[in-house]
């Protein structure tokens, strides 16, 4: 069996089918199990997740309920491997015991660790190549097909600021192996998904100086300080200022680290 959160939330048994619980309470408890592998989640954890602030009268019975359900999924034929995992009952909470390697989740932090390091100790490819791998085990948004209360939610916004983290750093390897053509495709979606990065915006403008495009990255700047202006009456960032003189032939210093996400 393995879990994969990065994306819609699935079982897989050991031919590979995809399985996803039919009731969502269901789903979603086993959900918030998951995101804390082999540690208590606390009885007032699920509930809050659960009803937030309001919870019926019997919602420890219920959950009790949905737990039970959970473990009789995990006794199924088709997940009764002799190392399948199993839900703990613990006096403050439960907790699912199962092989951290199973999880869609674990398997991108680890990636996402070797990759910082290979960028640390100058080895960009190497790094690129961990990246990759890492943001291809996203098939989505995490946990997309599951009902998420609170508690979940902040997990899945940490996810997500974690993807784009790790999205970051792999551009960082690309742009220090010199493919800057190569990113002006990749670049021009993430401004679109995410207007307000200008770290992204920065990026893209640099890409295409680097790749003989002048004109579309001061065009690309322009764009970007009619965003700001009409959406947040802001301008745009010191750095990208400078940036944009360098483009019109007049050279300021400008600080490295606002470019350069390995040391962010």
């Amino acid at each position: 069996m393995r879990f994969n959160l990065l994306g819609p939330f699935e079982l897989l048994d050991d031919a590979g089918e995809s399985y996803t619980p039919q009731t969502p309470k269901v789903c979603q408890v086993l959900a918030l199990a998951l995101t804390s592998p082999n540690k208590i989640v606390s009885v007032e954890s699920f509930i809050q997740e659960l009803w937030g602030d309001n919870p019926p009268r019997s919602a420890l019975t219920t959950l009790q309920t949905y737990i039970y359900h959970a473990r009789k999924l995990f006794a199924q034929e088709r997940f009764a491997a002799s190392e399948r995992p199993a839900i703990v009952t613990r006096p403050s909470g439960y907790l699912v015991e199962v092989d951290e390697q199973l999880l869609d989740v674990t398997h991108f932090g680890r990636l996402l660790a070797q990759g910082k390091q290979h960028l640390d100790a100058d080895e960009p490819a190497l790094a690129s190549t961990d990246l990759h791998e890492a943001l291809r085990l996203w098939r989505g948004p995490a946990l997309a097909n599951t009902t998420v209360g609170a508690v979940l939610s902040a997990q899945v916004t940490y996810l997500t600021e974690v993807r784009i983290r790790t999205t970051e750093l792999r551009i960082e390897a690309e742009r220090l192996l010199g493919r800057h053509r190569e990113l002006i495709p990749e670049l021009r979606s993430l401004v679109q998904e995410y207007p307000f990065n200008e770290w992204f915006h920065g990026q893209l403008i640099d890409a295409l100086s680097r790749s003989g495009r002048r004109a579309e990255a001061l065009q690309s700047y322009q764009e970007l300080r009619r965003i700001l202006h009409s959406e947040l009456a802001l301008e745009p960032s010191p750095e990208l200022q400078q940036l944009q003189q360098r483009l019109l032939g007049h050279p300021t210093p400008m600080r490295r680290e606002r470019y350069d996400v390995a040391t962010a």
